[in-house]
């Protein structure tokens, strides 16, 4: 059999094809379908080229599409963010003419109905010393602007005036470590400072006893006792009040520091008013002088509760000796007692040396 096949190789693949053709033919004649046997072999055997064929095709196509449809859309939104930053600076200029108009417009608004003379100033630079806290106005001397005059906004105090020149000037602001103002807690009109800047935005309120009264959130005005700024004008607001070794530890934000593009330097100030709503426990007592028997205790508290310090009990104490040895306070002909003797000891014995209870050694009538 190998040998046949061998030899009439040829012919037995004719022979093959004739029987498959016949059975193809048998196929196609049950099936009843009219489409050639050649046809069909031809369709499946070029189908799968032809996609692949297709698939290339079509990829190829898809990616320089793209490729130039994304040259293009990069190009459009460079156009887009140019644009959108164009418009945001524009916006950013517009904010910032808007705020500039309304603050021009509160300091107006200030301007009228404020007692005080006040001269709008417009800020153009700050100065290049180290550490330093100070900037420069467009008003001088020929604007009437002196040296020491106060600069404020509607919203408080921002500095002094150190140096003037014909058309600039230049105002210490309140957070340098060389500003210094007297003000007064609005809530409390007995607790008086000073107010001092350390160099950055916050201020620090200095000289208060730690027996005052001072919480966080209240607000110190100026209390016009530096001279400089009229009484009244907002200072700062308390963020920070405890007791230390020599006094209260107070610190605070200022209140006109917030936007300085224009400023109003007081040429002629007028002193407003402050709350004089006196606070709870503010009452102090003073004893009677001591009588015979002793000095009162010292450790008496005032009236209503109030805490009392050790100067007023030094006062207690002076006025005591001075009353027992009939000293007339204010009256420089009067014998000075002497203060170093405590109440009692500057109180002669009556029954012992028969003197008056006054100027000891003096005979009684």
């Amino acid at each position: 059999m190998e040998f046949f096949l061998n030899r009439y190789r040829n012919l037995s693949v004719l022979l093959a094809a004739i029987l498959v053709q016949l059975g193809l033919l048998a196929y196609q004649s049950r099936t009843g379908q009219d489409v050639r046997l050649i046809r069909v072999w031809a369709v499946g055997a070029v189908t799968p080229l032809a996609r692949v064929i297709e698939a290339g095709r079509g990829s190829t196509s898809h990616f320089f599409h793209d490729y130039f449809v994304l040259l293009g859309v990069r190009e459009e939104n460079r156009r887009l963010k140019a644009e959108l930053d164009r418009k945001e600076l524009d916006n950013q200029y517009l904010r910032a003419q808007l705020s500039t108009a309304d603050r021009a417009k509160s300091l107006a608004i200030f301007q009228a109905t404020s007692k005080s003379t006040t001269l709008a100033a417009h800020v153009i630079g700050n100065s290049t010393d180290t550490g330093a806290k100070v900037i420069l106005v467009d008003r001088g001397s020929n604007d009437r602007v002196q040296k020491g005059m106060a600069v404020i906004t509607p919203e408080g105090i921002v500095g002094k005036v150190i140096n003037v020149f014909s058309s600039v000037s230049y105002i210490l602001l309140v957070e340098d470590p060389n500003f210094a103002a007297s003000v007064v807690s609005e809530k409390h009109p007995s607790v008086h400072g000073t107010l001092k800047g350390h160099g950055t935005g916050t201020v620090s309120i200095e000289y208060v006893q730690n027996e005052e009264t001072v919480d966080p959130g209240d607000r110190f005005v100026a209390s016009g006792e530096d001279l400089i700024f009229p009484r009244g004008t907002p200072a700062c607001q308390v963020t920070v009040a405890r007791d230390g070794r020599k006094g209260k530890e107070i610190y605070a934000i200022p209140s006109g520091m917030n936007g300085l593009d224009d400023v109003l330097i007081v040429i002629e100030g007028v002193h407003g008013t402050i709350p004089n709503a006196p606070p709870a426990d503010q009452t102090v007592h003073l004893l009677d002088p001591p009588g015979p028997d002793g000095p009162a205790d010292p450790e008496v508290p005032a009236q209503g509760g109030a805490r009392v310090t050790d100067l007023d009990r030094k006062v207690q104490s002076y006025r005591a000796i001075g009353e027992a040895e009939h000293h007339t306070f204010g009256d420089k002909n009067s014998p000075a007692p002497n203060y170093n003797l405590p109440p009692a000891a500057s109180k002669p014995d009556d029954a012992k040396s028969g003197s008056s209870p006054g100027v000891p050694g003096t005979p009684s009538p």
